[in-house]
This record gives structure tokens, C-alpha cells and sequence, in this order.
């Protein structure tokens, strides 16, 4: 059983900056690839980053060059550094684990982005 718990969520001005931070727990049994997505009001869940066991790093277009995924095996934690942030990167973030075929999900954390 694997648990994810974010943090770091909050309400922001346009431009601004925030850090979500997740933390891993549990039993890992092979390499595993860890991502943020997140939910905006009314539409479905989405991928926003990911990084590969080997520290591949992916992004969606729209957050190209404003957000940088990182982890740490470590202590198995991802974080997601967002800068410029804009309202339409309001909504629901959630961590997530890939491993072995299998989708872990944290509760989520809200951001929101609004004068």
C-alpha cells in the first residue's frame, strides 16, 4: 500500500509563485514514475508533470517553462515549483505514483489563482 500526502496549496495572485510538496510512504517494489495532475472546476482530471524513475521529465504545453517537477528518491517526495502562475492553473492538484501497472493518488490540494 502506497500513501501520498500533498501540501503546499493556497490562494495566489496572477504572476505569482507557489511549491506543492508530496510525500510517499509505503512500499515500493520497482522503479515508479511520480506525477502532479490536477482538476480544474468542471473538467476532468489532467496531467500537468511527470518525472520517470530515470528523471525524465514531462510537461503539457500549457506549463511549459513556468513549472519544474522535481524528486527526490530519497526521501520519495515530488514537488512542483509553479512561477507565473495564471487563473486558469486553478484547481485540484494531485500527486501521483505509476508502479507496477498500478495509479496512487493523494487527497489533493487546492490552488487557486485569482485578484
Amino acid at each position: 500500500q502506497v500513501q501520498l500526502v500533498e501540501s503546499g496549496g493556497g490562494l495566489v495572485q496572477p504572476g505569482g509563485s507557489l511549491r506543492l510538496s508530496c510525500a510517499a510512504s509505503g512500499r515500493f517494489f520497482s522503479a515508479y514514475a511520480m506525477g502532479w495532475y490536477r482538476q480544474a472546476p468542471g473538467k476532468e482530471r489532467e496531467l500537468v508533470a511527470s518525472v520517470s524513475s530515470g528523471g525524465t521529465t514531462t510537461y503539457v504545453d500549457p506549463v511549459k517553462g513556468r513549472f519544474t517537477i522535481s524528486r527526490d528518491n530519497a526521501k520519495i517526495t515530488v514537488s512542483l515549483q509553479m512561477n507565473s502562475l495564471k487563473p486558469e492553473d486553478t484547481g485540484v492538484y494531485y500527486c501521483n505514483i505509476k508502479m507496477r501497472g498500478m495509479d496512487y493518488w493523494g487527497k489533493g490540494t487546492q490552488v487557486t489563482v485569482s485578484s
